[in-house]
């Protein structure tokens, strides 16, 4: 039997979807993307999930698509790789849909469609000592995993462009200058910063990361008139939840 190539757990209102085949550097091979499209899933139908995180064993992150399999099926590639796509892309679709912040944790090189990934992400978290590279045109490809739509969101059309095309590995800092990454932290520190970030939103008041997630998806296709419209009808909502308001009051009491 195949090892998995995903593990995936909740516990304590945490998700965690971890790259769990550190000997072959995490790589997307058509396993990876069904089961990375399963744990997405899970992951957007179960509403006791209040933060997805992404992590990874080993050193690497992960190195992308797997050519070795690619290669491998190279009679009839065009099929295989268009199933590969379409799993990995049911799972970059779930995590889009589900209601709870999607953090992922890099803690080594990351190429390819975990590139992508990562760039789809809500909160990156990196080690210092990562390194990005898009790496898809250098060998002949073109992003998936929702390369093309996220990055030039996170990091502006042109930019995004120029690096897909071009292909230079970035480091943590690098990455953090065109909002690829949101944190960097010093490796030996890293596993405890992200624990904490995790359970922060772990615990925060209920339904308000959610609703600023959703909010903030919603910007990216709404007039400004429909996203006031949005807005206002999401905080009237949250102020008339009985965990806000007794918050609120608790607050003015703290004042007095």
């Amino acid at each position: 039997m195949t090892a998995p190539r995903i593990k995936f757990s909740v516990v304590d209102k945490v998700a965690r979807i971890t790259l769990a085949n550190p000997a072959g550097r995490n790589a997307m091979d058509l396993q990876f993307c069904q089961e990375f499209g399963k744990a997405a899933i899970a992951c957007e139908t179960d509403p006791s999930i209040k933060v997805i995180l992404i992590e990874a064993e080993g050193d690497v992150f992960s190195v992308g698509g797997d050519i070795t399999e690619f290669v491998a099926n190279k009679d009839r590639v065009h099929p295989h790789v268009l199933d590969m796509a379409t799993q990995i892309h049911i799972g970059v679709a779930g995590l889009r849909r589900a209601a709870a912040p999607v953090i992922a944790a890099v803690n080594g090189m990351t190429a390819g469609g975990a590139f992508s990934m990562v760039a789809g992400a809500d909160v990156v978290i990196a080690k210092r000592s990562a390194k990005f590279n898009a790496a898809f045109t250098k060998s002949g490809l073109t992003p998936d995993a929702g390369g093309t739509y996220f990055f030039p969101r996170v990091a502006g059309f042109r930019k995004a462009f120029w690096i897909m095309a071009t292909n230079p590995t970035l480091t943590a800092d690098q990455a953090a200058e065109i909002d690829l990454v949101t944190q960097v932290v010093d490796d030996e520190k890293f596993a405890e910063e992200v624990e904490r970030i995790v359970r922060q939103f772990a615990d925060s008041v209920p339904g308000a990361l959610s609703g600023l997630k959703s909010l903030f998806r919603s910007s990216l296709t709404n007039t400004l008139d429909d996203q006031l419209n949005l807005e206002a009808r999401s905080i009237a909502a949250r102020c008339a939840d009985p965990a806000t308001l007794e918050l609120l009051v608790a607050f003015l009491n703290k004042k007095k």
